[in-house]
């Protein structure tokens, strides 16, 4: 495919892939406009979909932006381009988030990624159902390091010493949000109640999954009840496999960057056929997400905790389409 024209379908495709990204509590929070001039794609934080308590600095909502990002960079390459990327270009517009321009053909510019992942945009949805205890091959969990590693993040599998540790800090931060109401009340006002109600943001009551019945993977309580005897419990994997993503800074690029790494990891994850949950509740305590590097050195910053595992896929959950998180402007696509 020549570099000739990029359409509104095209723009379409390239949204759809974009939206299709996880991100906390499925707020969705980004916005897109097409620069007709420079055929560029700009993206933008929607600060009305950030989590005030939970997300207060807006790190989450960067990751969730990042994971968008790194889908646009996919889709253009699958549509025969080379992506030209740019975090946080302008410094006078902090709303915008990144820039993705499409240029010559993507044969002219190998990006050493896999060729796979388009599909896999489609196929990925969190999973937060018991998985077995099959292993994770070595040269899986090298691949998804690699992902990581090609996005500027690093991303480790603890020692089961190791990642009993970081269970229990998870564990303690799960524990002070079931107990704090403004977290638990903003939890709550994104999960759908009611199975037929239609909304294209939010959690849907099947998307949230059982608890641990033996309280080892402290598995987010989305509706805080505060009452675990009361939420539907399975006994989960003995022996689960957990990942810790870090970043060297914890800058606004790199929160971005984190994204990218968090969304190539899944899809890589995707093709394998594994399948992947979030533990983000540390992440949302400043105290615990410093204690989630190891000891001694505790180098780095701790972006997301993943775990890993063969089982049940999870539900889709909704996305808005791609007309309505396309800013005015964008809807003239024009030749390049």
């Amino acid at each position: 495919m020549h570099f000739t024209h990029f359409d509104a379908g095209t723009l379409e495709k390239c949204l759809a892939a974009a939206v299709a990204a996880p991100s906390i509590f499925n707020t969705q929070p980004w916005r897109y406009r097409l620069d007709p001039e420079t055929v560029t794609i700009e993206v933008r934080a929607a600060p009305e979909r950030g989590l005030r308590h939970t997300d207060p600095v807006g790190r989450a909502l960067h990751l969730s932006v990042g994971a968008a990002v790194f889908n646009l960079r996919v889709t253009v390459a699958h549509l025969g381009w080379t992506p030209v990327t740019r975090l946080l270009p302008d410094p006078e517009d902090p709303s915008l988030l990144a820039t993705v321009r499409p240029t010559g053909p993507a044969a002219q510019r190998p990006t050493g990624r896999r060729a796979d992942l388009y599909p896999a945009i489609w196929r990925r949805h969190s999973s937060r159902f018991p998985f077995s205890d099959r292993p994770l091959p070595r040269y899986v969990r090298a691949e998804l390091t690699e992902a990581a590693r090609m996005e500027g993040a690093v991303l480790t599998f603890p020692a089961p010493s190791e990642t009993a540790r970081l269970l229990r800090l998870t564990a303690e931060a799960e524990r002070r949000n079931r107990n704090d109401p403004d977290r638990g009340g903003e939890s709550r006002r994104w999960v759908h109640r009611d199975p037929n109600e239609s909304r294209d943001l939010g959690l849907p009551q099947t998307a949230l999954g059982p608890q641990d019945a033996h309280e080892h993977i402290p598995m987010r309580d989305f509706t805080a009840q505060r009452h675990p005897e009361r939420l539907r419990a399975q006994p989960f994997e003995t022996v689960p496999v957990i990942a810790l993503l870090t970043t060297e800074h914890d800058r606004r690029t790199d929160w971005l960057r984190a994204g990218e790494a968090l969304e190539h990891a899944l899809l890589v994850a995707t093709v394998h056929g594994l399948q992947a949950s979030l533990l983000h509740q540390p992440m949302e305590w400043p105290e615990l997400r410093r204690s989630l590097n190891p000891a001694p050195e505790h180098t780095g910053h701790a972006q997301m905790l993943i775990r890993f595992g063969y089982g049940p896929g999870g539900p889709v959950t909704p996305r808005r389409a791609a007309r309505d998180v396309l800013d005015g402007g964008g809807d003239r696509p024009q030749s390049a």
